[in-house]
């Protein structure tokens, strides 16, 4: 109540709401609001205790489980279908403001932002747009003397340039971290030097060495953020994703298109995915009007079964500049699967690696195998180049250590020198597998570089220690896969790789960087295989004379029950 008056002092518009203490008073407000309205407990996380509501009963019994979790409940009306758009903002005390970064969700409102698909920079404003919505949030930071860091929320309106101020954060929030990572602005410690009293000119962009912190990053790539669920681990669970919270972890990716960041994304959060592939799911109108947790791959078979995207707008409120980039992919699926595996010329693998197909992709549309497709690709002169996250988009001369690789791209932005030793991280935070490996490779950083040994991190989870600048000499926010660790391998020309760090994801590689003559730090692959191979294993027992249990692989629950 007090944040809706306070905009109103400076003209700018919340969206229509109210704080009500009790379910009557919920049912009042809803209906001078106009159904259908959302609830949600204040001042709470992660839209705990929020939903959507139609109707009266559907408003009780959401109502009913909000008090649980707050004594205090917002009613809001209805922005479903609406843009999503945050601005990271920063002042010091002398009223210096900048913005660091805005980000706009794919998906559209009703969708909680740590739910959604999200890019950064957006790509769908109007200057217009962008520059309205920047004016704003350095109104508002401004008018409620915020000094450091704070996180603004719009929803936008697509077809007028309407906006409403959704929330103030004037905190470091997850979108915060996300923020950091994608632009290389260290929000977090200029935050602290500001809560000090220090001015913005005066704080050294220790990510760059070269500026200042009042330098507003621009960006010369695009980041897409993709949440990780883990729901097929619980029975009885919905599998729609809403206003509260469910995902576990998340994943970003970096790259010079939209189509090669948003295709590194989806592998990253599911290695067993190739892509956004339009073989995973089938179309289903309810479930691109409903989302689930696999939406984007009904959304990948609804495109292949000829769906428009105007039918795909009505259905999804998804902006049609994603549609028509995610239509590039499918239309790319039809060219690659029309031919030949022997016949992949120089253009078609460089057009394929463009826009985000992985080798294992491309072999498995053309029907070849990774390592074929690879020798090819190579054989071709198509290989990654590494780029540089500086802040400045290479318009500076920066020392920063923070890289991706892109096929966008004709020149490495660092050189490489030798000498370094590579640790693969643990990629994203999943139920059995989270921070505790983080620990483990940031330890692992930490104790290489008291022996004086030059460190490589490739990682890309931007919630992890290990993804900091300053953990490691070489920061590569990039896919954990044979792919991509054998190619920095290649240009980096490391002393070793150290995979024991990383959970299961690192060691589920080993083999093939084996065989490819990577040179393994620590325990041998061979002996990595030979644990965690049952048949090999078993074999190992009986040759030591350790008794174990009688088991046997099998495929069919038949034979499961006559075992």
């Amino acid at each position: 109540k007090i944040f809706a008056e306070r905009i109103a002092e400076i003209n700018e518009k919340v969206a229509p709401s109210a704080a009500v203490y009790s379910i009557q008073e919920s049912l009042d407000a809803a209906e001078k609001l106009g159904y259908p309205v959302m609830a949600r407990a204040a001042f709470s996380l992660g839209g705990l205790g929020s939903g959507f509501a139609n109707s009266k009963e559907e408003l009780t019994s959401l109502a009913q489980q909000a008090f649980a979790h707050s004594n205090q409940l917002i009613i809001d009306k209805s922005l479903k279908g609406w843009k999503e758009v945050e601005y990271e903002v920063v002042r010091d005390a002398y009223d210096n403001c900048i913005t660091v970064c805005n980000m706009e969700n794919v998906d559209p409102l009703g969708i909680h932002t740590g739910e959604s698909i999200v890019v950064a920079p957006s790509q769908t404003l109007s200057n217009k747009e962008y520059n309205m919505l920047r004016t704003t949030a350095i109104n508002v930071i401004r008018h409620f003397g915020i000094v450091g860091e704070c996180n603004i929320q719009y929803a936008l309106n697509p077809n007028t340039e309407e906006y409403y101020i959704i929330e103030v954060n004037a905190r470091l929030s997850r979108s915060s971290a996300l923020a950091s990572k994608a632009t290389g602005y260290p929000l977090a410690y200029v935050a602290a030097k500001l809560a000090l009293g220090i001015r913005l000119p005066d704080i050294h962009n220790s990510v760059t060495g070269k500026t200042t912190a009042c330098f507003e990053p621009s960006l010369d790539y695009c980041v897409v953020k993709i949440p990780r669920w883990d729901l097929s681990k619980f029975h009885r669970v919905s599998t729609k994703i809403g206003s509260s919270m469910k995902s576990v972890g998340e994943v970003m990716a970096i790259g010079r298109k939209f189509e090669e960041a948003f295709q590194k994304a989806l592998r990253m959060v599911d290695e067993n995915i190739n892509g956004f592939d339009p073989y995973v799911k089938a179309p289903n109108d309810e479930e691109l009007e409903k989302p689930t947790d696999k939406r984007m791959f009904v959304l990948a078979a609804s495109i292949k079964a000829g769906y428009t995207i105007d039918r795909l707008y009505e259905l999804t409120k998804i902006d049609r500049w994603f549609l028509h980039k995610m239509k590039n992919i499918i239309d790319y699926y039809l060219v690659l699967e029309n031919t030949d595996h022997t016949k992949l010329s120089h253009n078609i693998l460089l057009r394929a690696k463009q826009i985000g197909f992985s080798d294992k992709q491309i072999a498995a549309v053309v029907k070849s195998s990774e390592l074929a497709v690879r020798i090819q690709r190579q054989e071709s002169n198509i290989r990654p180049m590494v780029k540089q996250i500086d802040t400045v988009a290479a318009e500076w001369p920066a020392t920063t250590n923070y890289l991706y690789l892109t096929y966008n791209g004709t020149t490495h932005d660092v050189e490489f020198s030798g000498g370094y030793t590579m640790v693969i991280g643990s990629g994203v935070y999943r139920i059995g597998s989270s921070v505790e490996f983080d620990w483990c490779a940031v330890s692992c950083l930490r104790e290489l570089r008291n022996l004086g040994r030059k460190t490589i991190m490739v990682n890309y989870n931007p919630e992890t220690v290990s993804t900091d600048y300053d953990m490691s000499d070489r920061l590569y926010f990039e896919e954990i896969s044979f792919e991509v660790v054998m190619d920095i391998y290649d240009h980096e020309c490391p002393e070793g790789i150290i995979l024991s760090m990383g959970g299961q994801l690192p060691n589920n590689i080993a083999m093939d960087l084996h065989r490819q003559q990577a040179r393994i730090l620590g325990t041998s692959p061979e002996s990595v295989d030979g644990a965690e191979n049952r048949f090999k294993f078993s074999r190992m027992l009986d040759g030591i004379g350790i008794s174990q249990p009688r088991w046997k692989e099998l495929t069919n629950l038949k034979s499961a029950i006559e075992f």
